[in-house]
């Protein structure tokens, strides 16, 4: 599993706007409690030139992200992405087209409050615990630190780099945000920025008009000299505290996790292939009563790797030490916690050797043996588009949702035709899918609870080793209590494209109280 989801910790919709009477501004009201957030800009209502903006505050649990790095539960960073996703909530309101949000840290802590009501805006905080348009806090208003200590309204943001700027531009008013904010995270993590969380809002020219002359007429007005005399109403977001799972406002980590163990999978090299294609990865992986740890002599360093053919009986690496095509031995390196890997490529004999032994050692010391049976490759003379026959052959049907399972696929082509001999003395061959992607969805209603993650981030995607496909699953990513579905994609490279296969595999996902 390469996808973690980190839902809010709190979140606040705070307004400048007018109450119903058009005559007091609720800069006082509080929605820290609310099913949804909201953005929006309103010029001109209450006279002309006026200005009514809505904003939102939402902040994510930055020290459980720093808990699972130190526990190796996601990679370091420059290996792995943030994104901050918040949900379109659909309501009866009007719904603005062609604006853009930005996303800003803010500067400062503020608190959440247990106001609701984002109607009539009656919640206010009174001094009660809650941020609103004027306050941080019922302790402390909002203050710029950048420079010098001055008073905002509307929250405190930092602007100091542009690293720290985020923007997503919305066309039909409907879509959901989802924007990488990995840098920001980043920092939090290390403590180069404090995590306060961050405020969402219309981009500068899309909020309302103000000039300088409003602000010292009303001190809960933005100036805002480049502002927008249309009025963009009204964004709303699933809040924390909705009913839908699957809605509230979470930050994504996601990351490339497959290993590609190509023992199972290993080509000769051959002038047919491209010099990529010719490079086989092979792993070793270190268990110590059933523990992943590191070897104590070699740690992080590298390790080397000699192929040998086999014996006369093909039963031991006593045969001769084979040149590889590029340096012997071959360097490995570490790439986690007990497991080692290695680049080889080689090239085939005159006779192909069916058997090669992959020794693993450093100095005097010879770690592991292990087996591999190489391919050839051949040219064709037709196209071919095979169709394969997949199983989840560890499926348990029920599962917990504060674990992380693996699930083992199973896949071969569909029309295989095994000789009599094979059936009688083996075991059915597994297919090797060297690009494949999962995704998850509810069978109640069949909504998407993990789309299919084939682009830059890679999540989704299917490792493989000498058993065949597999891929780890974070359960706590489902909402417990129903039913989903698995559903797998095969990258078909005489089609360039993805295609799903017909087979479904269900599960649960069960929340234990004991």
């Amino acid at each position: 599993m390469a996808i973690k989801k980190y839902t809010a910790d709190a979140d606040n919709t705070i307004v400048n706007t007018y109450k119903s009477d058009l005559q007091t501004r609720a800069t006082g009201s509080n929605a820290g409690y609310a099913d949804v957030m909201e953005v929006y800009s309103i010029y001109g209502r209450e006279h002309s030139g006026s200005q009514e903006l809505s904003r939102i505050l939402v902040k994510f649990p930055i020290t459980d992200i720093i808990t699972d790095r130190a526990n190796g539960d996601i990679p370091a960073s420059g290996s792995i992405s943030f994104y901050m996703r918040l949900f379109n909530a659909e309501h009866s309101k009007t719904v603005p087209e062609d604006f853009k949000l930005t996303v800003n840290p803010l500067s400062q802590s503020w608190q959440e409050g247990v106001g609701l009501d984002l109607e009539t805006y009656e919640d206010d905080t009174d001094g009660n615990t809650g941020s609103n348009w004027m306050s941080a806090s019922n302790t402390s208003g909002w203050i710029d630190y950048e420079d010098t200590p001055v008073k905002r309204v509307g929250g405190s943001i930092i602007t100091s780099s542009s690293d720290y700027l985020y923007e997503q531009t919305f066309e039909s008013g409907l879509e959901d945000l989802e924007i990488d904010i990995t840098p920001m995270v980043e920092s939090w993590i290390a403590g180069t920025i404090s995590n306060y969380g961050v405020l969402v809002k219309l981009s500068s020219s899309y909020e309302a008009l103000a000039a300088a002359a409003a602000t010292t007429a009303d001190s809960s007005v933005i100036t805002n000299t480049d502002g927008a005399t249309t009025s963009y109403y009204t964004k709303r977001f699933f809040a924390r505290g909705s009913e839908y799972f699957f809605k509230r406002p979470v930050l994504e980590a996601r990351w490339d996790s497959k290993t590609h163990d190509d023992r199972g999978n290993f080509y000769y090299s051959s002038s047919l292939a491209p010099a990529e294609d010719n490079l086989n990865t092979i792993y070793l992986y270190n268990y110590v009563r059933g523990v992943l740890r590191d070897i104590p002599a070699v740690g992080t360093k590298v390790i080397f790797v000699d192929l040998y053919s086999g014996s006369s009986d093909d039963s031991a690496p006593s045969g001769a030490l084979l040149a590889q095509s590029i340096i012997t031995p071959a360097t490995g390196g570490h790439v986690s916690t007990g497991v080692y890997s290695c680049s080889v490529c080689l090239t085939a004999a005159s006779t192909p050797i069916e058997t090669l032994y992959d020794v693993w050692y450093s100095g005097s010391v010879q770690y592991s043996t292990g087996t591999i049976s190489p391919i050839v490759h051949y040219a064709s003379q037709t196209v071919r588009k095979p169709v394969y026959y997949a199983k989840i052959t560890n499926n348990r049907g029920r599962y917990r949702s504060d674990e992380n399972a693996r699930f083992n696929v199973f896949i071969r082509e569909k029309y295989w035709s095994p000789t009599i001999y094979t059936v009688a003395n083996s075991d059915v061959p597994t297919t090797t899918i060297e690009s494949a992607s999962y995704r998850v969805y509810r069978t109640m209603d069949g909504f998407e609870a993990i789309p299919y993650g084939t682009g830059s981030d890679l999540h989704t995607l299917l490792s493989y080793d000498v058993s065949g496909n597999y891929f780890d699953f974070d359960m706590s990513s489902l909402q417990p209590g129903y039913e989903y579905a698995l559903k797998f994609a095969f990258y078909e490279s005489p089609v360039n494209s993805w295609s799903e296969q017909p087979e479904t595999f269900t599960f649960r996902v069960e929340e234990y109280e004991y």
